[in-house]
């Protein structure tokens, strides 16, 4: 099969590698029929969080067919199913589970070892992301193989296209529980950094709840006005100081609820706290840039709530802990339990809530992989989301 694969720093390939095999009982084989680049593969792209291996395949927005099924997936799964497959691999059965914990489930990373001492716990398997979430293979393929599939997959209707559906394997869900760890009220603010496809989700999310006001906050002039057009209103961080533009909007007051959909790469103009940052990162004393946590425990109203749905995967310096403290703020983050909102999402789909596709730019084949991973993060050609389609490649 063909399949995108990680070479190194900045090195992605479109090879060919084994098709996959049944390995387990509770395994099953899908032919993806969609996939997507997801804001986090870049992360592994530049290398910036560590644990991936030169072969490795990327990818963990996946959705298609199921083509085999292992004997202990057989009741749950059969042979023509469309399902979409969450990025997070779970058993079903461990205690994390069934409190519907799924990204900390404690059984599917099957090297825990090395998760345990990165991060102190191990939490779930995740597809194509590094050996620290068990180094399973990813979605951008032709094929892949599922394990734990009885209860890693999401079953779907027939006749809603994929770009509909594709989504609830991680950007919908997870800019969905970034709203929900908000816990939005009617006379909220709520302001959200990054307007890439999670920030656009969360916005959409927000106002779904029936937020006051949202406020988008990037550079980009594509996301801002995607960002508005869904209802958000917009601050460009490279013309103005964001916080100083949000204490304005809320007479002196700060939103109540603050979201980071940026993570470890936020970008800043020319604040002293981002160049510190990227002098750090490059000196390898620092892994990950703050500027984004920053700028909300400062601005976030006292007794509010920071929800950090971006992707962070080290040491961070010069975090104003006493302002969070002394505000008495709540911080609530973590990887996304999908299956938990996923029955919910997509009834909204099936009512036409909302089409999570609006946030597509880009379909290709998979042959085009690689240079969209440059065009994504680069953020030409009015890039926001790439989907990547396994059946159309033209090599």
């Amino acid at each position: 099969m063909k399949a995108l694969v990680w070479h190194g720093t900045g090195d992605i390939r479109c090879d060919s590698a084994p098709d996959p095999k049944i390995e387990d009982a509770r395994d099953a084989i899908i032919k993806v029929t969609s996939c997507a680049i997801c804001g986090s593969d870049l992360h592994l792209f530049d290398h910036f969080i560590p644990g991936m291996e030169s072969g490795d395949i990327m990818g963990h927005e996946t959705m298609g067919e199921v083509v085999e099924v292992g004997a202990g997936s057989r009741a749950a799964l059969k042979i023509g199913q469309r399902v979409i497959i969450p990025f997070t691999i779970i058993c079903g059965q461990c205690e994390q589970c069934k409190r519907g914990n799924f990204s900390v489930c404690e059984t599917t990373n099957r090297k825990k070892k090395l998760a345990d001492v990165a991060f102190g716990h191990s939490g779930a398997g995740l597809f194509g992301y590094t050996h620290l979430t068990g180094g399973y293979s990813g979605g951008q393929a032709e094929y892949l193989r599922v394990p734990f599939a009885d209860a890693t997959h999401i079953k779907v209707p027939e006749g809603i296209e994929d770009e509909k559906l594709l989504f609830l394997s991680d950007i919908f869900p997870t800019g969905w529980q970034a709203a929900v760890q908000c816990d939005i009220q009617p006379t909220d603010t709520v302001a959200i950094w990054g307007c890439g496809p999670v920030g656009q989700m969360a916005i959409c999310s927000a106002i779904l709840m029936g937020a006051k006001r949202v406020f988008a906050i990037d550079r980009v002039p594509e996301r801002l006005a995607m960002a508005k057009a869904g209802g958000a209103e917009t601050i460009d961080f490279a013309e103005v100081n964001v916080v100083e533009a949000l204490n304005e909007a809320t007479k002196g007051k700060g939103p109540e609820k603050c979201t980071d959909a940026v993570g470890l790469e936020a970008h800043a103009t020319s604040s002293i706290d981002a160049i510190y940052d990227r002098a750090k990162q490059a000196m390898m004393l620092e892994s990950d840039r703050a500027h984004v946590l920053r700028e909300m425990i400062y601005v976030c109203r006292p007794a509010g709530v920071l929800s950090v749905p971006g992707v962070y995967g080290g040491l961070i310096d010069k975090v104003p802990f006493g302002a969070l403290m002394n505000k008495g703020l709540t911080i609530r983050t973590g990887q996304t339990h999908v299956n938990r909102w996923s029955d919910d999402l997509l009834r909204r789909i099936e009512e036409g809530q909302i089409d999570p596709s609006f946030v597509i730019t880009h379909t290709v084949g998979l042959d085009q992989g690689p240079e969209m991973y440059k065009t994504f993060r680069d953020k030409q050609d009015g890039c926001i989301k790439v989907v990547l389609k396994p059946g159309e490649m033209a090599a």
